[in-house]
């Protein structure tokens, strides 16, 4: 498979400076993710809609703020949009992260450490019970190291309308732990991540299951224009087969992996930028182990060969 992104619908509205500050985020945009069919930018849009991420933000000082409205996710080691990433497509363990929540988020920082939290929707569920956060240590100037953590407050019920809602990822608990180290032309970011899922009848979930994953996140500079990033990663998938498979046969996990499997991927992406205009490509590979006649995305393939083509203008 290949495929062409053309990033040349965003518009950015930003105040950073004052007290008083905003960030608004518009335009066209997909999330092509490994072991997933590609989305059109109209089905992400009719999720998130066509201001995927817009926020006030309330800083009275350069070690305390608080932001309320769209808000990114503080969960991960990727962003949720291509020009965020080292990769253009996002990676098995982004899979199972919220993307963007509606909520309040308090940041603070003092010396090397730095912490965010949050009280939202989760996976955009209109329920505010999320409480998600993010705690930073600087350990220098080049390595630092963080922990995240979200999970319900009280019991999660299906709302009547929400389109990107996910019963069954707002109502896990989600752990990582990131180390980045940053010198030179070198950015190397090893993370793992755990999330565990508590059975619900009311949700059909019949039984409680785990995913478990880790990842590493790798890019080398070779001039100012030039560079190459990578990404390796393995996913393991709990859950039972004909018991936790949705109407789709994809596993209720948020993975597009069906249960009781496992998957690797690798990713490289060559990239050239040269002022505002860049042009890269990605190659990757996903291979996963699952239940006889279960396969990635809801087929029967368990493995995954893609190619992606990605260039616009960044101002």
């Amino acid at each position: 498979m290949l495929a062409l992104i053309l990033l040349t619908e965003w518009s950015l509205f930003i105040k950073n400076t004052g007290p008083l500050q905003f960030y608004i985020q518009a335009g066209a945009y997909s999330f092509p993710t490994l072991a997933a069919a590609i989305p059109s930018s109209t089905s992400n849009i009719n999720d998130f809609g066509a201001m995927p991420v817009a926020y006030l933000k309330y800083a009275p000082s350069s070690d305390y703020s608080v932001e309320v409205g769209k808000l990114p996710t503080l969960i991960g080691a990727e962003g949720g949009f291509t020009y965020q990433n080292i990769n253009i497509a996002r990676g098995l363990l982004w899979d199972v992260e919220p993307i963007v929540s509606r909520g309040v988020q308090f940041n603070a920082s003092k010396g090397p450490i730095s912490a965010s939290v949050s009280l939202n929707d989760g996976y955009y569920s209109n329920r505010y019970n999320v409480m998600s956060g993010l705690l930073s240590y600087a350990i220098n100037g080049s390595n630092t190291v963080s922990f995240y953590a979200e999970g319900p407050l009280g019991k999660v019920r299906q709302p009547f309308t929400a389109a990107a809602y996910s019963p069954t990822g707002t109502s896990s608990a989600i752990y990582g732990v990131e180390y980045v180290y940053s010198a030179g032309p070198w950015m190397i970011e090893p993370y793992m991540q755990y999330m565990h899922t508590p059975k619900s009848i009311r949700l059909s979930i019949p039984h409680a299951f785990s995913n478990y994953g880790a990842s590493v996140l790798a890019n080398y500079s070779f001039t100012n224009t030039v560079s190459l990033a990578g990404r390796v990663e393995y996913l393991g998938v709990g859950g039972k087969p004909g018991e936790m498979l949705n109407s789709t046969s994809v596993a209720s996990t948020l993975t597009d992996l069906p249960a009781d499997s496992h998957a690797w991927s690798i990713t490289l992406t060559p990239t050239y930028q040269d002022g505002g205009f860049f042009a890269r490509a990605d190659l990757s590979y996903v291979a996963a182990s699952a239940p006889a006649g279960l396969g990635l995305s809801g087929g029967t393939n368990t493995t995954q060969l893609r190619g992606m083509l990605e260039t616009g203008f960044m101002f």
